[in-house]
């Protein structure tokens, strides 16, 4: 997590652990289990690191690691940076909360080098891949400069890497950029498909055709449906959506500024498969946390929740948080001759298919006082306990080894 962490997440990310260790896991909940199993690793960087700064957050942070096995992987250099410390933190839970991070090939510690290591799923020499989504552009936000530092790292454990850039993430693949103060972005994921083909690695690097043309970068088609661009470095490939998704339907890790992997464990299930295999593609569960039109964001999810369900990915979406006003009110355009988008009617006609199930969480309601538009019947009502068996139960059918989580 890179956001900013409030004590609403923090409230129903610990009823979920909750329910996971008294409801699914009552053994361990009497008893810690041991370091490698059933371990809750939080990872957090940016603005997320406030939490464990304001007393309130903290408190819950405190309560969240009371909890059998989780353990807190702290960024020093983003701590540094904000000047903030957790040593009281650490001095209650030494063994919890870790922010002395792993060495990379340089010989430098690297928050990036620990969250490579957990992601990469195999020991070397085995191949991984690790994907990463990107959803905001350069400079403005942080967080594409993590998505690089990320995929860097990943190249030195040794795992071929895959960016895929939505909504405005398109941005940090655009040519001849020049920040005086900033790395530069372009640069650095030049970089990395070099350093990759050296170490013999893949590098794909897809921007979503639909938000490149609605930006402005021009294309031209050389057939096949495989568009060019001269406004793009030369790694970024600009495809349809689907081509994007096509690659959720496999089983690597993809990381997100905000996102998470649960892992499955089966008993004789294999950790690595083909996506051609009867449900074996990997769920996915969309967690939309913000307001409906201040920015593309929440129709930006229900678009991607549409390809991957087209793909036959089991996707559910979740209206959490501040989400949860995508499903208020009544909608009406402030006129006839303005371009509207009504969210609640995109949900409906897009309901109905066995892989694309929506739901509102309702204790995010009841915070707000609020009530969903009794005409929403496509999205059902869920609360803890259910969102908790979402996140930590196999769907029936499905024989992934994990479940990804991704918040928009």
């Amino acid at each position: 997590m890179s956001s900013p962490v409030t004590q609403e997440r923090l409230t129903w990310i610990g009823e979920c652990l909750r329910y996971y260790f008294i409801k699914l896991n009552p053994e361990n909940f009497l008893h810690h289990a041991k370091a490698d199993e059933g371990t809750f690793t939080f990872l957090l960087t940016g603005d997320a690191l406030y939490s464990l700064h304001d007393p309130a957050t903290v408190r819950l942070w405190e309560n969240l690691l009371a909890l059998p096995s989780v353990i807190l992987i702290c960024d020093r250099q983003e701590l540094s940076l904000r000047g903030i410390s957790i040593e009281g933190l650490k001095r209650k839970l030494p063994d919890q909360v870790i922010d002395h991070n792993r060495l990379g090939i340089n010989g430098q510690q690297s928050f990036w080098n620990d969250v490579a290591k957990i992601a990469r799923q195999h020991e070397q020499p085995i191949p991984s891949i690790i994907g990463y989504l990107q959803l905001d552009s350069p400079y403005m936000n942080r967080s594409p400069l993590y998505c690089v530092k990320c995929l860097q790292a990943a190249v030195e454990v040794h795992a071929s890497v895959e960016l895929y850039a939505y909504l405005d993430g398109i941005h940090c693949g655009h040519i001849s950029q020049s920040p005086s103060d900033f790395d530069n972005i372009g640069d650095r994921l030049e970089d990395i498909a070099e350093k990759a083909a050296k170490r013999g690695l893949q590098s794909l690097m897809l921007s979503c055709s639909r938000c490149a043309l609605a930006r402005g970068y021009s294309t031209w088609d050389e057939g096949e449906g495989e568009l060019v661009s001269s406004c793009t470095i030369r790694p970024y490939r600009i495809r349809n959506l689907n081509e994007m998704v096509e690659r959720f339907g496999r089983n690597h890790i993809i990381l997100a500024e905000n996102s998470a992997s649960l892992q499955i464990k089966k008993e004789g299930s294999s950790s690595s498969f083909s996506r051609a295999e009867p449900g074996r593609a990997t769920p996915l569960l969309i967690l939309v946390t913000g307001t409906p039109y201040g920015s593309e964001r929440a129709f930006g999810a229900v678009s991607f929740a549409v390809a991957c369900a087209g793909q036959g990915i089991l996707t559910r979406v979740v209206f959490i948080e501040n989400g949860v006003y995508c499903l208020t009110g009544s909608p009406v355009p402030a006129a006839k001759n303005i371009w509207f988008f009504n969210l609640q009617e995109v949900i409906d006609a897009v309901a109905g298919s066995a892989d694309l199930q929506f739901f509102s969480y309702q204790p995010s309601l009841t915070k707000r006082g609020m009530a969903k538009n009794p005409k929403m019947n496509a999205v059902l009502d869920i609360g803890t306990s259910e969102l908790g068996q979402m996140l930590f139960t196999v769907p029936k059918g499905h024989l992934a080894g994990h479940q990804r989580v991704l918040f928009f």
